[in-house]
């Protein structure tokens, strides 16, 4: 039995180690970072507005969560997909209660709360322009490299991903933008954002990143904040498995080895270390979860049959043994041909081939 707990056992240490290790030696936090759940802009007539949301609100409550981040929001709508949850926003001092009906994710793509029309705050101060290309809508408009975007119609926008949406929202109408260029500030400049690809309006412009600097914690705090990230994404993926068995989640969210190169892609092209190192956490985690999952082949199998001889007093016939991981192993190659032929048909390149 401690042979089959051994691997599922080493797993969740990988996963403790790493987060210990960034949380203790990187733990990068942005300069200007927003530590509370407050929403920056909120797309006309999408889910997030047609719920009542607004720019501005504190989200208090979301779903079963109090004082959620944004993370847990996140979350708990990709677990909530097509389903209305409670949601509580502080605005003004006042709170204010409404339910919010979650949209299903895009086609081929995970689940992002930006989906539904809520783009989160998670930085202040204005928008750096780092570099702008001749002939393009804001080099057109007379924004230059070094320039600071105050307001956007009025807006004061942060990120790039909240100016993104406002554009998408007004489907190319000229936006008038207040700057400040060496500490002065210009008069309006108006801008005629355009489709320079298949990603929507844009102004053609590379922002400044946001800045980020280490803060490591110390070593216990480290550990705790370890133990809670490993504890939280543990229950999680129980969550989520316990809503597979019980078609509450559809099958189609697992994904395997394609659909991780994806994230590990993703996670690559991310600034920081935390995506990465989150990423491999979570998998260490879904391998010691799975693995002590109690089907035949799988550790937790293994234990399952170990403990029924315990009871039985007796070992198992060889030849039921064999019958049993033949069946179990039929089982999981179709389960993975499943998983895989599932993570190929969310390729950007077949998606667009979906009705």
């Amino acid at each position: 039995m401690l042979i089959g707990l051994a691997g599922p056992v080493a797993n969740f240490i990988l996963a403790f180690v790493l987060m210990w290790f960034y949380f203790g030696w990187i733990n990068e936090k942005p300069r200007r970072e927003v530590t509370t759940t407050t929403v920056e802009w909120v797309t006309p007539d999408s889910p997030a507005a047609q719920a009542g949301f607004q720019p501005g609100d504190l989200i208090t409550h979301f779903e079963s969560v109090d004082d959620p981040t944004w993370d847990k929001v996140n979350q708990r709508a990709a677990l909530n997909q097509n389903e209305t949850v409670p949601v509580t926003v502080n605005r003004g001092g006042q709170s204010v209660n409404f339910s919010f009906h979650l949209p299903n994710a895009l086609k081929g793509q995970e689940f992002d709360i930006t989906d539904a029309g809520l783009t989160p705050e998670f930085v202040r101060g204005p928008i750096g322009v780092q570099q702008v290309q001749a002939g393009w809508p804001a080099a057109q408009a007379g924004l230059r490299s070094g320039d600071a975007i105050q307001t956007v119609d009025g807006h004061a926008f942060h990120t790039v991903q909240s100016l993104l949406a406002y554009m998408q929202s007004g489907e190319g109408k000229p936006v008038s933008l207040i700057v400040v260029r060496n500490g002065e500030t210009l008069p309006p400049i108006v801008a005629h954002p355009a489709k320079l690809d298949s990603n929507g309006w844009k102004l053609g412009f590379v922002p400044v990143p946001v800045p980020f600097a280490p803060s490591p914690l110390p070593v216990n705090t480290a550990a705790v904040k370890s133990g809670v990230f490993c504890v939280e994404n543990s229950s999680l993926i129980v969550e989520v498995l316990g809503r597979i068995f019980t078609r509450k989640v559809s099958m189609s969210q697992l994904s395997g080895p394609v659909g991780i190169a994806r994230m590990a892609g993703d996670a690559a092209e991310m600034k920081g270390w935390l995506p990465k190192f989150a990423l491999a956490s979570a998998i260490s985690l879904n391998l010691g979860i799975i693995n002590l999952l109690p089907f035949p082949i799988l550790d937790g199998g293994l234990i399952l049959l170990l403990l029924i001889e315990s009871v039985l007093r007796r070992d198992i016939e060889i030849n039921v043994k064999e019958r049993i991981y033949q069946a179990a192993f039929v089982v999981i190659v179709a389960f993975f041909a499943f998983v895989i032929f599932n993570d190929v048909t969310k390729l950007p390149i077949f998606t667009h081939l979906k009705p």
